[in-house]
């Protein structure tokens, strides 16, 4: 399938006004140089409309869009489980550990352990984390999108790859992630647009025209096995979403891990004007969060009928943009490339964050000005582009869900990231040896049951790994409080009406969808 030459002319006229709309923000004023704190954190100026919006747009990439589908062709509804899972999450996330990390004022994650634990839980972390993103998150959502891309516009792989990380890379390597978070806003509406554009003609397309509510029934009625949320022991997929344990297990512990102590997601609430303002984006996020399987996993399902005999399951959101019609396909287009380029950007600019106020100012000897911090943190980004441009296909290139994937690939790490985090956060007598006994034992006890254990189902695994490293993480803990022990007497937990109110009504519609869907 080719685009248009209107597609084409509507997606070259996204990508200008984009690029325009990028540079504008990250503009100077007349004898300001840009430094450390308004490059990584925008200047603490984010508003709360703002930081929801990025938060999603940095969440909401190939790896959902694409692979997310590509399981609800694969598995069906029960995949959206990670979608409204993480609403209760950023809840959670907002209200008990958000407040700390602003207490502390600091830029980033490995900068949290360095000052609850020591110098060398920070660099291990920090190195982890580079390696997580440019390995994993980069590679994933370069190949991912590059195989939309060709799916849509023909475009080979290679050239898809470069276009994604290049586009990516000149509207945010100058403005960081001011650039990223405002431009964000304008990504998120372009998403929302897409998404239920592509669901709105999938089911028409499912009852001949007759409406998205006949499309809906017709799909109940033919793939009634699409639409269990919680699956039965029996199920061939039953080892990816474990059933009961989806709502109780490991898959808070995955969430807590993404939502909670993810630099490129927790990046944007650290850069707020107040903590009212990031709880406030937190919440508009959550919601954002319930909406999604709508946009990614309605389609995915309505593939199965439409479009029965695909090679891969990734392949069924790009078939399902085939629906759309020239012009609209062009915005179409835009919105998912706005997607993945926005994750990208979000990804590059927190491996800049990382390396250049973790690792590169810790190990030079003479403290750099605040313009070489700047330029090291482009170069960064530029060389974790190019690793995962060259990597991505030989990785993930046999991969049938990359979803799946990555969420097995993670597994081996979250347990002790979260165990290390809530020690730090909640338990006084926690040390650095704690800290670092926590995460190797996740690596470790992670490798072993995968190795003697391939039974058990990767999100139970996750979910009793945690257990052991914070019991490990807690064994061998001080006798009495560490020196660098959090004094939470000091930290503002408390959360305004609306957000409370706002908890409350996520939680009332997330019981209602897992009751209907049961």
């Amino acid at each position: 399938m080719a685009l248009s030459t209107l597609d084409i002319g509507v997606f070259v006229l996204y990508c200008v006004f984009l690029m325009t709309v990028a540079w504008w923000v990250s503009r100077e004023k007349d004898g300001h140089k840009k430094n450390s704190s308004d490059y990584f954190l925008a200047g603490n100026s984010l508003p709360w409309w703002a930081i929801g919006s990025s938060l999603i747009a940095a969440n909401i990439s190939a790896e959902q869009i694409i692979g997310m589908s590509g399981s609800g062709y694969a598995i069906g509804l029960a995949i959206a489980s990670y979608e409204w899972m993480a609403a209760i999450t950023l809840i959670v996330v907002g209200k008990y550990f958000l407040p700390i990390f602003l207490e502390k004022k600091i830029y980033t994650m490995p900068q949290f352990l360095e000052q609850r634990f020591d110098r060398r839980v920070q660099m291990v972390m920090a190195f982890f984390w580079l390696a997580v993103y440019t390995f994993v998150n980069l590679t994933a959502v370069l190949y991912l999108g590059a195989l939309a891309i060709k799916t849509v516009a023909g475009i080979e792989m290679f050239y898809g790859m470069l276009f994604l990380a290049g586009f990516s890379v000149a509207y945010s390597l100058y403005g960081g992630l001011k650039a990223v978070a405002l431009t964000d806003i304008i990504q998120v509406i372009l998403l929302i647009f897409g998404g239920l554009l592509v669901s709105y003609l999938a089911l028409n397309a499912l009852s001949d025209g007759a409406g998205v509510v006949a499309g809906f029934n017709t799909l109940l009625e033919r793939t009634p096995q699409s639409f269990d949320m919680i699956l039965d022991s029996d199920h061939e997929d039953y080892i990816s979403l474990p059933g009961i344990s989806v709502l109780i297990g490991g898959m808070w512990v995955m969430n807590i891990s993404y939502f909670g102590f993810n630099q490129y997601i927790t990046q944007r609430t650290l850069a707020a004007k107040s903590l009212r303002e990031a709880q406030k984006g937190i919440v508009f996020a959550a919601f954002l969060k319930l909406l999604m399987p709508v946009l990614v996993v309605l389609p995915g399902i309505a593939a199965l009928v439409l479009a029965p005999d695909l090679d891969r399951p990734d392949q069924a959101y790009p078939e399902m943009m085939k629906l759309v019609p020239a012009g609209l396909m062009g915005l179409t287009f835009a919105a998912l490339v706005a997607a993945i380029a926005s994750s990208l950007a979000s990804m590059a600019n927190s491996v800049s964050t990382i390396f250049t106020l973790d690792i590169y100012r810790n190990l030079v000897r003479n403290q750099p000005s605040e313009q070489k911090l700047v330029l090291v943190g482009r170069t960064a980004a530029a060389t974790a582009l190019v690793i995962a441009m060259v990597i991505a296909e030989p990785l993930l290139g046999k991969m049938d869900q990359a979803f799946q994937y990555i969420q097995e690939f993670t597994g081996f790490f979250t347990p002790g990231v979260v165990a290390i985090f809530l020690l730090g956060f909640f338990y006084k007598k926690a040390n650095a040896t704690s800290a670092l006994v926590a995460g190797i034992g996740s690596v470790v006890l992670s490798l072993l049951a995968r190795l003697f254990w391939p039974e058990l189902p990767f999100m139970d695994r996750i979910g009793l790994v945690f257990v052991a490293c914070l019991v490990m993480g807690m064994a061998v803990a001080g006798k009495k409080q560490d020196d660098k022990a959090i004094d939470l007497s000091g930290v503002d937990f408390s959360t305004s009406r609306g957000a409370n109110t706002s908890a409350l009504s996520i939680g009332l519609i997330l019981a209602a969808l897992y009751a209907a869907w049961w």
